[in-house]
């Protein structure tokens, strides 16, 4: 029976608290790395081109945990891949957090992605224990989960971490994401009670049906290359700005901690207070356009200005940008897709997201290798400049769609 037709009887607030944690943890330990990247790989001899593919790893495999741990927990239930998943993953960050090797470390990095592949695993346990009516509330909380994560993983990495202690000195920050992965683990054992028993698995999400939609649905094609090329870059800037910023102002791991929380804060505000105010007023095209021009103009400003404060405030100009252009882009993809194809079109969305993030930072690496540490941001800028143009275009169709429907009889 669907989940809907159970009528779940409530909203379970402390499983709810728990998925928000386990979705937390995933993301804080994706972006615990960051304020560690050219310190860490420092250590291990890397490249720039090396050091941003750590970054890139998590991602990649996080693509095939979600592909995995979604069909199975169809088949076995949400319970028990989460208590698996979550104490996998404390393994990988301890493992990682005793790696002396570069190739090994990028090897562990893909393995904690797979075990933290579970956002889809997270949204099906929310789906299955409330109401309709409670739904989309809940699936609210998840991107409040996801920013925080994004808010405290690199403050948590930066201010624990002690580069001058040599491999040593990053352990600290890695064991506590350990830590807290374990006693998630223990807590959903406790908490968690199974939601899916199993045996009544969805149908896989077609994506083949997914591209031939989006192929012929030339508003959603442009959201894509726009998703696509920001989500891409902004993950690059993330990598980026560690060694940046150490090679123009000798800043440690404290320094950049103390960066992203004013980065998180910023993402957090404009998502709770500011994006659904300037959608409802301006259309979510507009919207779209603002961001990605904010992003473009944090990128350029950057390596002009080559101030320390400057730097804090560009970062979390970069970060509002990002805050404001996605999500809408995100919800103007779900408001333009069919009910019966918003499984696969989702499915298809999140491949693209990841594969920006897997293909985008290690290019900028080497941007940063070949041409010098200014070369990234305005690289960034100019492919944010051409996600303006197909933004501008969404701007015309999204108006054009409306006016037919408009004039359509009811």
């Amino acid at each position: 029976m669907p989940a809907d037709a159970a009528q779940p009887r409530g909203l379970p607030i402390g499983a709810l608290l728990l998925i928000l944690a386990i979705v937390f943890i995933n993301f804080a330990s994706f972006s615990l790395i960051i304020p560690l990247l050219p310190f860490y790989g420092r250590e291990l001899d890397a490249s720039p081109v090396q050091v941003t593919m750590l970054f890139a790893a998590y991602s990649l495999g996080g693509v095939f945990g979600e592909i995995h741990w979604g069909r199975l927990s169809d088949r076995y239930g949400r319970r028990r891949i989460l208590i698996l998943t979550t104490a996998c993953a404390a393994l990988s960050y301890v493992a990682f957090a005793f790696v002396a090797h570069y190739w090994l470390a990028l090897a562990i990095r893909v393995l904690s992605g797979f075990f933290g592949g579970t956002m889809g695993v997270c949204a099906s346990y929310v789906a299955d224990v409330t109401r309709p009516e409670e739904r989309a509330r809940s699936m609210g909380l998840l991107g409040v989960g996801i920013n925080l994560g994004f808010a405290i993983g690199p403050a948590l990495g930066g201010l624990l971490a002690a580069p001058e202690a040599g491999l040593s000195g990053f352990r600290l920050p890695i064991l506590c994401a350990a830590a807290i992965a374990g006693a998630a683990a223990i807590w959903s054992i406790l908490i968690l009670v199974e939601t899916n028993a199993g045996g009544r698995s969805r149908p896989s999400a077609k994506l083949g049906d997914a591209f031939s939609f989006v192929g012929g649905h030339q508003l959603l094609i442009r959201l894509f290359a726009i998703t696509f090329i920001g989500i891409g870059t902004f993950a690059s800037m993330e990598a980026v700005f560690g060694l940046w910023t150490a090679r123009n102002f000798g800043w440690t791991t404290h320094e950049l901690g103390l960066t992203f929380i004013a980065v998180g804060a910023t993402g957090v505000f404009m998502q709770l207070v500011l994006i659904g105010p300037a959608t409802k007023h301006f259309g979510e095209g507009r919207v779209i356009v603002a961001g990605l021009i904010v992003l473009a103009l944090s990128m350029i400003l950057q390596p002009m200005i080559r101030q320390p404060i400057a730097a804090v405030m560009l970062m979390s100009l970069l970060m509002a940008g990002h805050s404001i252009a996605f999500p809408t882009a995100g919800g103007l993809i779900s408001r333009s897709t069919p009910p019966q194809a918003q499984g696969s079109v989702n499915g298809l969305v999140m491949a693209t997201n990841a594969l920006g993030r897997i293909t985008i930072p290690p290019l900028f690496g080497f941007f940063y290798q070949a041409g010098g540490p200014d070369m990234p941001y305005y690289a960034g800028a100019l492919l944010v400049g051409i996600g303006i143009v197909s933004a501008v275009q969404v701007v015309i169709l999204r108006e054009k769609e409306l006016r037919t429907r408009e004039v359509v009889p009811s």
